[in-house]
């Protein structure tokens, strides 16, 4: 029986942390564990990428659709590298990922790779905790303090082991390992609540509010009920971060949709008509579409105190859960709806909406981007999951597709990185092969990850008892990267134009084209209908606008009938930064 080695041990603590697979690019100096991964009889699988990047994207996104733990592999040097872009999406998302590197410095390549320090290398990006494995006694305890760190922090890690400890062989007498956590990765590891004088000052603050507004960020997730029950309560008004689209139904008639440049007029309307304002697990970096300073009274609530009042400023602090601190508020607030301003908020919405049917429904040539989303949103499956890109696909996204319950969709939001949506989509897939899953992208990040990628679905759509992964490729050949209005103009303009529906035919899979506005719903009940993974290239119109909503203060004229109270608010807004109740209700 062949000596038990450090790489066989890697395989049992990741077995131990619950880790169903790890995603990398075989190397050399990784080559020992990703032999014994091969070993393991799938449990954990290994699942090899075409790129060291889309497989740190493989590994972030199975985080941010299964609040578990991502794990990616990689050998030194530029191999290393390549994995810093996935990482950071990581980071800015606050997602736990912990990332295994190998090392050799034993031959002239290897004496070459120690010119990128991989301490410094990932002294940024995995800050919370880089560290090398340095004896087999020890290797066990070490992943256990990345995978605790990772799930602590939100953060990714790394853990470096050098090619020679992969082989060396494990002590029969080894320490006793570092127990595992009972918790389920990612999530809060203890329960954690503000203080009862806070939740008080908090419930008078809203309490006291005459046009309440919530913002809604990914740190809801899981709240949904709570918050539909204060926004019922207090007659409020609600809007979503881009993060935070999913957390809500989008059906409700006071959700307003996402606020900030990707977003809606309602949402923007509803940050310039409040008076009182809660965040919920937002970090939103879209400032310029928040209510004016002074305008407002704060509250917000986050489990991390660090993030608190860093967007804008905070009247009421509370650090803790969301749903569980949105319950102990429930407990303490009145029942004052407000029928007024909740009805300002439902008529707001109503004009979005029929302002956002007839941009859908505009000519274009040849095909209309917004009708595209508009199309999939009457048709998209109960319990799917939508991996979005980054690109003019994430205005579209973020207006057009209304999320039901029970649908995940996920995005790198904050660090805003082309080439992750189907990354995303094969670690989504992996993970729930019984379910839907769609990708959203433009024909740039198409090109950049996504062409290389479908080879990797095609090698595991066999496995998967509901084939479906539709890959949705906005095709406008458009250089810039988000349209908006600007035509392409000449070769320098322009993609060169890949038959994307024909790669995916080639690779065994299913490919449709569309290049006409009255094919596009019978397209997308194809795809969806397939009995295998199909791409959706739809020929759209890169002059289409992006049709940014004006900010919060532009907004006001559309809450208030015009004549002299129209005039005094905006009198009253230049002069003093604040809105009286009695102007807007």
């Amino acid at each position: 029986m062949a000596d038990r080695t450090v790489a066989d041990l890697v395989v049992e603590r990741l077995r131990a942390w619950r880790v169903p697979r790890a995603f990398g690019y075989p190397g050399a100096a990784i080559s020992p564990l990703v032999t014994a991964l091969d070993e393991a009889g799938g449990d954990p699988a290994f699942v090899p990428a075409r790129h060291e990047e889309t497989a740190a994207y493989m590994a972030t996104g199975h985080a941010k659709f299964t609040d578990g733990i991502g794990v990616c592999l990689a050998t030194q040097g530029p191999s290393a590298v390549h994995l810093l872009n996935g990482l950071y999406d990581a980071k800015l998302d606050h997602k736990p990922v912990v990332a295994i590197i190998g090392e050799d410095v034993s031959g002239p390549l290897g004496g070459a790779h120690e010119e990128i320090g991989l301490s410094r290398l990932f002294g940024d990006v995995c800050h919370q905790f880089v560290r090398y494995g340095r004896a087999p006694e020890h290797v066990a305890a070490l992943l256990d303090q990345a995978f605790r760190t990772a799930a602590a922090t939100r953060s990714p890690t790394c853990v470096v082991l050098p090619y020679a400890l992969q082989v060396a062989a494990v002590p029969d007498l080894l320490p006793q390992a570092t127990g595992v956590l009972t918790a389920t990765p990612g999530e809060p590891l203890a329960r954690v609540l503000p203080h009862d004088a806070d939740l008080d000052a908090a419930a008078s603050l809203l309490g006291g509010g005459h046009r309440v507004a919530v913002l809604v960020g990914q740190g809801a997730h899981g709240a949904a009920d709570e918050i539909v029950a204060l926004a019922d309560r207090l007659g409020a008004g609600v809007a979503t971060s881009l993060l935070g689209k999913p957390v809500l139904d989008e059906r409700l008639p006071f959700h307003t949709g996402v606020l900030g440049e990707v977003g809606t007029t309602a949402a923007a309307q509803l940050m310039g008509g409040c008076d009182t304002l809660l965040l919920v697990g937002t970090n939103d970096p879209w400032t310029d579409w928040f209510p004016l300073p002074g305008q407002v009274r704060t509250v917000q609530i986050d489990i991390d105190g660090g993030r608190i009042g860093t967007r804008y400023p905070v009247d009421v602090p509370l650090v803790g859960d969301a749903a569980e601190t949105l319950r102990a508020l429930l407990a303490r607030l009145p029942e004052r709806p407000n029928a007024p301003w909740r009805g300002v908020v439902e008529s707001a919405v109503d004009r979005w909406r029929a302002l956002a049917a007839e941009r859908a429904a505009a000519p274009a040539e040849p095909v209309n981007p917004q009708l595209v989303l508009s199309e999939l949103s009457a048709r998209l499956p109960q319990r799917a999951a939508v991996a979005v890109d980054v690109g003019s696909v994430v205005y579209w996204y973020a207006r057009h597709l209304d999320l039901p319950p029970g649908v995940q969709a996920r995005l790198c939001g904050t660090l805003g990185s082309m080439g992750c949506a189907l990354p995303y989509a094969v670690a989504a897939k992996l993970a729930r092969p019984d379910e839907p899953v769609l990708a959203l992208l433009g024909d740039g990040a198409m090109q950049l990850n996504g062409l290389a990628e479908l080879i990797t679905v095609a090698h595991h759509w066999t496995d998967w008892p509901d084939p479906r992964l539709v890959v949705l490729v906005l095709n406008n050949r458009d250089q810039s990267g988000v349209g908006g209005g600007r035509a392409p103009t000449g070769p320098a303009g322009r993609r060169p134009d890949v038959p994307y529906a024909g790669w995916a035919r080639l690779l065994g899979l299913h490919g449709v084209r569309v290049d006409r506005p009255d094919l596009v719903g019978p397209a997308w009940e194809e795809v969806l209908a397939a009995d295998r993974p199909s791409v959706l290239e739809a020929i759209v119109d890169p002059a289409v606008p992006l049709g940014v909503p004006e900010p919060a203060l532009a907004d006001l004229r559309g809450l208030v009938a015009e004549g002299d109270a129209a005039r005094r608010v905006r009198e009253r807004v230049i002069q003093t930064g604040a809105i009286a109740t009695e102007d807007l209700v």
